[in-house]
């Protein structure tokens, strides 16, 4: 997740749209779909700036306004920092409290969200048209070396963990791993404990390994929250066919990301994601294909200032390893023609437009996350 603080004026996106690329002029809209306001619709990595700003904030009014546009019941949001090397018990001791903090935010904002610990809130989420925020973590750094920290955790809230980053833990290896080494002995434990405790897996960000010895370690079906298909896109980012199908088999779901690894060069639209999400239709079967945007819901205001902010931001995530050498700076890290709080209803009118059914396009916004949620959590 990226923390963002800016907003969006419809007029100012489509100049700079139509200014900067053709690809990003404005077209038709489509059509809305008709159903989502009453379907259970779930992102499996977003977030929203109410968790990162002060509560006096002058963003704050539009935040909340995002949640109330957005239509989703649930997000998956990330509490504990990712890609870092959290093991001491200074860390842990902060995110126990980044946890208790972020219950406090959602305490503040009832009206619009609340915190999900089993199915039955999803369904109350849904019923009361709020946002259930669901607590995962990027990474198991917060466990240390101590698996009974899971059931802590799972005390405080936490509901999904994602076993690695984009770097090596010691529970496995991340995709950015030249060594694909796959699950530690102790990433076996951490597994047998996150089903024993009720805490769905996420192998998102996993190498090759991780997610394939993750998936057969499992008892129950895991996730892959938000990534996409390496045959249409082969950066590591992405997962092969041959784990898709695996997952799919084994009552999992792959969620389709939002970022730039959906295409190997130039910037992803929404053309790019319904193009991974039917691949990963014809690999898994559309029981097994979600979103997972990893994007925050309030739409960025895309000024000169932003851009060239953003511009250098891209610059560091290639220096860093995030995004492969040779990748053009000028990205945007979501798709331009879905920046929007309600994208979830604009996709779900692009797939209907496509020949997709409803009840296809239900399972896909959520309702596959919701089932094996509810098969895990009980």
């Amino acid at each position: 997740m990226i923390d963002r603080r800016t907003f969006i004026g419809a007029a100012g996106l489509a100049a700079l749209a139509a200014a900067s690329n053709p690809v990003f002029a404005a077209a038709a809209a489509p059509p809305r779909w008709k159903p989502y306001r009453d379907t259970l619709a779930i992102d499996a990595l977003g977030g929203t700036e109410l968790f990162y700003i002060k509560a006096d904030d002058p963003g704050v009014p539009q935040a909340v306004q995002a949640l109330r546009e957005c239509g989703l019941s649930g997000i998956m949001a990330s509490v504990a920092p990712q890609g870092r090397f959290w093991y001491t018990d200074q860390a842990y001791a902060e995110t126990k409290q980044r946890v208790e903090d972020w219950k406090a935010v959602i305490a503040r904002h009832p009206d619009v969200m609340m915190l999900v610990r089993d199915a039955a809130d999803l369904k109350c989420a849904q019923r009361e048209r709020r946002v259930g925020i669901i607590f995962t973590f990027q990474g198991t750094e917060p466990l240390g070396e101590d698996v009974d920290r899971i059931a802590q955790f799972r005390e405080q809230g936490l509901r999904v963990l994602q076993l690695t980053h984009n770097r090596r833990n010691l529970v496995g290896d991340g995709c950015m791993e030249p060594g694909n080494a796959g699950l530690s002995n102790f990433g076996h434990q951490v597994v047998e404990r996150l089903n024993a405790e009720k805490i769905v897996v996420d192998l998102a960000h996993g190498a090759p390994r991780t997610i394939r010895e993750g998936i057969l370690a499992s008892k129950v079906p895991v996730l892959i929250g938000h990534t996409g298909c390496r045959a249409l896109s082969d950066v590591p980012r992405m997962v092969y066919d041959a784990e898709l199908k695996l997952l799919a088999d084994r009552g999992g779901v792959a969620g389709i990301m939002f970022w730039p690894y959906l295409r190997a060069q130039g910037q992803q639209t929404s053309a790019d994601i319904i193009r991974h999400i039917e691949h990963a239709l014809k690999v898994c079967g559309e029981d097994h294909v979600g979103i997972g945007t990893d994007l925050n819901l309030t739409a960025v205001d895309i000024t000169p200032e932003y851009v060239k902010d953003n511009t250098e931001m891209i610059k560091g995530m290639i220096g860093d390893g995030i995004f492969e050498k040779g990748r053009d700076p000028n990205l945007f890290l979501f798709a331009p023609d879905l920046n929007t709080a309600d994208r979830f209803e604009t996709l779900a009118g692009m797939l209907s437009a496509r020949g997709h059914s409803d009840a296809r396009i239900a399972k896909i916004l959520g309702g596959n996350f919701a089932r094996v949620m509810t098969e895990v959590w009980g």
